[in-house]
């Protein structure tokens, strides 16, 4: 058997996320209807990160195996000829049998994006908020992200995970204009993690709360104290680090 790892993007906002769901449409069951359509088989395909609902990828990556024969550029022309519009395969690499796109992911980088006026064109893949952000003041709270901690402040309730604790390398605001841009890059994160540190950093933002209130939230371990989760269709999976 083969390994096959592919790496793709998508846009989310007609999926379910990345997980198959009956009767829902997912970046999943599209992907793997194409693999069996390709190849005659019914694989398993394995991704670095399950994406919720709404939530696009710029470089997911996944993995999978199969009998077949078929050239690597099979697995990506071929495949991509079979997927819907809004799924792209952009590479294809055979790799090692042992290799597991989520278990062997050192880290992953995600992006927000806010634009601060209605817009038109991108309106799909940036949240709205119609209001003054400061900058400096979101920054300065960023810095608090940063290193080891226990993120279950940023956490959604209920997810059932083992531990909370993720290190951030990178946490990052920048604007251009009126859109605003938020940058994290971290070895794992907990659900829905970013959108709510984005959530908290619009409160920040708008002087709701000051910039130390970041480092509180995150010793209170509380999902209670951090702000609101932001919508999921600014949020971006842009690459994933092996």
């Amino acid at each position: 058997m083969r390994n096959i790892k592919l790496t793709l993007e998508y846009d989310g906002s007609g999926f379910c996320g990345w997980q198959y769901q009956p009767e829902q449409r997912s970046v999943q069951g599209e992907l793997e209807l194409a693999l069996v359509n390709l190849t005659g088989e019914k694989p398993t395909v394995i991704a670095a990160g399950r994406t919720d609902s709404g939530v696009h990828a710029l470089g997911q990556t996944v993995n999978f195996r199969t009998g077949s024969a078929l050239p690597l550029a099979a697995f990506r022309r071929g495949v991509n000829a079979l997927l819907p519009a809004d799924v792209r395969i952009l590479a294809a690499a055979e790799v090692p049998d042992s290799f597991h796109a989520r278990y062997d992911a050192v880290s992953r980088l995600y992006r927000y994006q806010i634009s601060t006026r209605p817009i038109a064109v991108g309106r799909q893949y940036a949240w709205h908020l119609p209001l003054k952000l400061d900058l400096g003041a979101m920054q300065a709270a960023a810095a608090a992200l940063l290193g080891d901690h226990d993120f279950v402040s940023f956490c959604q309730a209920g997810s059932g995970l083992a531990h909370h604790r993720c290190t951030v390398q990178r946490a990052e605001w920048r604007a251009s204009g009126e859109q605003f841009f938020f940058e994290i890059h971290a070895n794992r994160f907990v659900h829905n993690m970013v959108r709510i540190i984005v959530g908290t950093s619009v409160e920040i933002g708008r002087g709701a709360l000051q910039p130390e209130t970041m480092e509180a939230i995150i010793a209170a371990s509380d999902r209670r104290a951090a702000g609101r989760t932001a919508p999921p269709h600014g949020l971006f999976l842009v690459e994933v680090f092996y």
